[in-house]
């Protein structure tokens, strides 16, 4: 009989300090609950309400059920030229930074004297920030004065409009995204670093030639890496923001005028919130969209070590 209240006791005992951990474990973290709570999820569920309803900050939101969208997709014609911008934007800016970061990262791997100085300089841009990058790439294709148009002077090539001209001013923009590519050479580089030497090593035995173990075996073992560098490409190039906005206000003709810029017009300059939150939504869908197609084609082509 003592033997039973003993073990109730202990059960009991058990019970009341767990309960005292999980209370305690509420309290610490707390602190992130409340201000996920405040800042991230009740801002996200509003946003969600607005998108449905006519709200322009001055007066109470009015609800409209899918007008919002409706107007989206039938009668607003900048929001399709924003969305062919942002899509134009990505289909050539993320493949374009993959090649070239692999590329580079590639070089730097080498053992050669003095690599840790070329490392720094390629990876020195990236942590400038978006502003300084927009405002110093402003100057440098400015197509009257630019230092870009003042080199193909030199070499007698004719100057280019750059963000002055419809046609080259997203092209412009790709080209300086080119520039800021540090943070990926580096996740490369980590990537390359661990791919195991004895791979190598057995593939020269074999006779395999340097293009030959980049294919085989560089590739196929960073491909984990180029997958997440991907990822991260999509969702911020879909995002793209401040470097428009900075240089060029979505001009000239609307040519740079991006999803993410459009949405801010909407939101901040003719206080449509709630038009502008219909549209952060399909955004949302958009990336997770893509994103979703990407995990899936990932099992034909991403290879993990065994």
């Amino acid at each position: 009989m003592s033997l039973n209240l003993y073990t109730i006791r202990m059960k009991i005992t058990r019970r009341r300090t767990a309960l005292i951990n999980f209370r305690n474990g509420l309290l610490f973290v707390s602190p992130w609950i409340i201000g996920f709570v405040l800042f991230t999820l009740y801002p996200i569920m509003s946003s969600l309400y607005y998108s449905f309803t006519e709200y322009n900050i001055m007066r109470a939101p009015v609800w409209v059920g899918l007008a919002n969208f409706a107007e989206l997709f039938t009668h607003d014609e900048l929001f399709w030229t924003s969305l062919y911008n942002t899509v134009y934007y990505t289909v050539f800016s993320v493949p374009l930074g993959l090649i070239a970061s692999v590329a580079i990262a590639l070089l730097l791997n080498m053992k050669v004297g003095g690599m840790a100085f070329y490392r720094t300089v390629y990876y020195l841009p990236s942590i400038v920030p978006p502003v300084a990058v927009a405002v110093l790439w402003r100057w440098l294709l400015n197509p009257q004065y630019g230092l870009i148009n003042g080199l193909l002077m030199k070499l007698h090539l004719p100057p280019i409009g750059w963000i002055a001209d419809p046609k080259w001013a997203k092209p412009a923009l790709i080209l300086m995204g080119l520039w800021t590519i540090g943070g990926s050479i580096v996740i490369y580089l980590a990537g390359l670093q661990d791919i195991p030497d004895h791979l190598y090593e057995a593939a020269e035995i074999d006779g395999a030639t340097s293009w030959h173990k980049t294919i085989h075996i560089t590739l196929p073992l960073l491909s984990p890496t180029i997958f997440f560098n991907l990822i991260m490409g999509l969702i911020s190039s879909f995002q793209y923001f401040t470097e428009a906005f900075v240089m060029t206000r979505g001009g000239p003709a609307n040519s740079t005028l991006f999803y993410s810029l459009y949405l801010y017009n909407n939101a901040f300059v003719y206080f449509k919130m709630g038009y502008a939150s219909a549209m952060a939504w399909l955004l949302f869908l958009l990336v997770l969209l893509v994103t979703a197609l990407t995990f899936k084609s990932s099992v034909k082509w991403v290879h993990y070590q065994r």
